[in-house]
């Protein structure tokens, strides 16, 4: 036998993953996901699995393991969504770590077969209703550079649903007349999928006094503002969003 038939051999029977392989399938994960949300909240799922995988004895990384780990997380009281985001995390690092030859192709089927947890109802949230909506809309002040920029953040994240990721990387160019309409164009979310977003002609309006104030003619269409009021810089990030959501 071939010293790489050996290598193949002795890669496919590995069971227990260390650190640096830890590591490694990690930044395999997220370098497979585009969304910056996607990658935040896999990054936080795989590193508490570490901790959790690393703090017991040696372990053989399978789906006893894992179903071990699904029993931890419940014990936690954690939300069902949680867990479940959790575990396709859990799912997809093992993945990974067997298209690199760092654990058995069989072991990380085994492990592709833990289901989450059940959600039981329906999650209400924390839903404005249009009164509100009205009343946040009006706490921006369109005597201000900033005023008219939060203004039409907020209008466009209560109308059109966007995500801050999606938000903070809106172009001009992104929105376009279809069929008599204004719509967001060819927006790509989570999974690459691309979806169109209709714009309502207030929010629009929103936008354009926002764009005219702040004479911004390409690029992105939010910005940031500085101590004296002026726009600089070539867009935002996402910290500046979360103070809205």
């Amino acid at each position: 036998m071939s010293d790489r038939q050996n290598k193949t051999k002795g890669q496919r029977s590995r069971t227990v993953l260390r650190m640096p392989d830890l590591e490694q399938s990690k930044s395999a994960v997220l370098n497979s996901l585009t969304a910056p949300s996607s990658q935040v909240s896999y990054g936080h799922a795989i590193d508490e699995f570490i901790r959790w995988y690393c703090s017991e004895p040696r372990l053989a990384l399978n789906r006893t393991v894992v179903l071990r780990y699904r029993i931890y997380l419940e014990q936690k009281n954690l939300a069902p969504s949680t867990i479940i985001v959790r575990l396709a995390a859990v799912r997809r690092l093992a993945f990974e770590a067997a298209d690199t030859g760092l654990l058995s192709p069989e072991l990380a089927a085994g492990i592709g077969r833990v289901k989450g947890v059940k959600r039981l109802g329906v999650r209400i949230g924390n839903w404005l209703t249009i009164d509100q909506s009205r009343t946040l809309l009006q706490k921006s002040s369109l005597d201000t550079l900033r005023g008219k920029r939060d203004r039409a953040i907020l209008a466009t994240l209560l109308a059109c649903g966007l995500r801050r990721a999606e938000l903070v990387a809106l172009r001009m160019q992104d929105l376009q007349i279809r069929e008599d309409h204004w719509v967001i164009a060819d927006l790509m979310g989570k999974g690459k999928r691309i979806r169109g977003v209709p714009m309502p002609v207030w929010v629009k309006a929103a936008i354009d006094e926002w764009l005219a104030k702040a004479h911004i003619t390409g690029g992105q269409i939010f910005r940031r503002i500085n101590k004296n009021g002026s726009v600089w810089g070539a867009g935002i990030i996402n910290q500046i969003i979360s103070k809205y959501t």
